[in-house]
């Protein structure tokens, strides 16, 4: 495993993240104030965590004037998406559709 899915792993274990990235996913371009606003949490613990996001690329930061606003990057969990679970899923599906064939072969 690569540097890159650890740190994306890592980001994505905490459930304070997770719901981070799920308000991003709602609607992005929020700003640091916004988001605390919706944990119970302090300023800095969000920060805290959104630098966590940053650093594993799962949210981006643009400046806006005197704010910052962050927004969901989605590419990091697609990645370890099709290499740890779409390879996995895939031989499921097969043997299921395999099954659904041999099932309606024999009425």
């Amino acid at each position: 495993m690569n540097e890159d899915d650890d740190r994306v792993f890592k980001a994505l274990a905490d459930p304070t993240r997770r719901f981070l990235l799920d308000l991003l996913f709602v609607r992005e371009g929020r700003t640091l104030t916004e988001l605390e606003s919706e944990v119970e949490m302090t300023r800095f613990g969000v920060a805290k965590h959104l630098r966590v996001l940053e650093d594993a690329g799962l949210v981006v930061v643009r400046r806006a004037g005197r704010e910052k606003l962050h927004f969901l990057n989605p590419v990091p969990i697609r990645l370890i998406h099709d290499r740890w679970i779409d390879k996995y899923t895939e031989r499921h599906v097969t043997a299921l559709v395999d099954l659904k064939k041999a099932l309606e072969d024999e009425t």
